[in-house]
């Protein structure tokens, strides 16, 4: 059984990217202010093994994350320095491994052999959108076809390839949103994270909102949206690293001054993906009816929603008489049973 993974996160913010996208702002979005140092990465990993090593669990992988930013438009000496001290942790274990973050159109073949030569085994792609229009209004200063050379690149080169896309950027729709997961999943990336936009103060995105320019993608347009885009990825196979931004103290406090900012809102679509397809199972059903809904454990939750708001709509939709949402041992796809 391959090893559970610990992430030693390490953060570049916006270093390397000669870009001004209107939503970015990563020094709010990491919490971190200052550029990486090779004396940063050495500590981050020393400091992670110490955990590892007093913890009960001895099944960890370490894998040195290099987030934020774009990683390979760093001049090449500085990429070196920070690769080099992450040698160290590749010298402890084959299992272990770096992955660097970076954008489509700053990876070419030169760029892809020095990764692998320092170890690096996955590269996340900030690609956001599949829309030229939508790429252009966010100022991100590259194409969809930049996104599906640098792709083809990295998945030819033998590394993973991570795509990282937004919704609710500027000029966006849900229907071009749902077109970008699908160009996705013909990538066949080794996973997805989905950001639906927030609007961070101190970014061009912040004062278009306050003029009016831009309308906000709110917690409930994402949830909604995302709940089909997750399918999407899941009906191919792709798993979804993450969804939504990682909660931090100065966004929390404000500087996310609107749009789709919630500490738990994979928890909201996943809830949100539950109630869909309960609701799919159910169509055709006779009002009146007693309904068990069985679902994986560790489901519960979702299925049951926040102040059971899925077990009341559900109810309320069908004309239930009653439902009630049992858990199984084994790994199912959800399922109903008419009593």
């Amino acid at each position: 059984m391959a090893p559970r993974r610990r992430i030693i996160p390490v953060f570049i913010p916006h270093y390397g990217c000669e870009h001004d996208c209107v939503f970015c702002n990563q020094r709010s979005i990491s919490g971190v202010s200052a550029p990486a140092r090779p004396e940063d990465v050495r500590a981050a990993i020393r400091s992670a093994l110490a955990d590892m090593a007093n913890s009960e669990t001895r099944t960890y992988a370490a894998e040195l994350a290099l987030y934020g930013g774009s990683f390979t438009a760093l001049p090449v000496e500085q990429q070196e320095g920070l690769l080099s001290a992450a040698q160290e942790l590749l010298e402890i274990s084959l299992e272990n491994s770096i992955r660097v973050s970076t954008r489509p159109d700053c990876i070419d073949e030169l760029t892809v052999r020095r990764l692998k030569g320092f170890g690096v085994r996955t590269i996340e792609l900030g690609a956001q959108s599949m829309c030229n229009e939508v790429l252009r209004l966010s100022r991100r200063g590259h194409t969809a076809a930049d996104v599906e050379a640098a792709a083809e690149l990295i998945k030819s080169s033998g590394l993973s390839l991570i795509l990282q896309m937004m919704t609710g950027l500027p000029g966006d729709t849900d229907e071009k949103s749902i077109s970008t997961a699908r160009q996705f999943a013909a990538l066949k990336p080794d996973g997805v994270r989905i950001y639906p936009t927030v609007v961070v103060q101190g970014t061009a995105l912040y004062d278009m909102w306050r003029e009016g320019t831009y309308r906000e993608h709110t917690v409930d347009d994402a949830v909604e949206l995302c709940a089909g885009i997750c399918a999407i990825f899941e009906g191919a196979g792709i798993p979804i690293i993450r969804l939504g931004l990682n909660p931090s103290e100065r966004l929390s406090a404000g500087e996310a001054a609107a749009g789709a900012y919630h500490p738990s809102l994979g928890e909201l679509v996943y809830s949100r993906v539950c109630l869909n397809t309960a609701s799919d199972l159910l169509e055709g059903v006779s009002p009146g009816s007693d309904v068990v809904i069985t679902v994986s454990k560790g489901s519960l939750s979702q299925m049951v929603g926040h102040r059971r708001k899925n077990v009341e709509a559900l109810i309320g939709k069908f004309s239930l008489r009653s439902l009630k949402v049992v858990e199984s041992d084994v790994k199912i796809v959800t399922n109903v049973t008419i009593l």
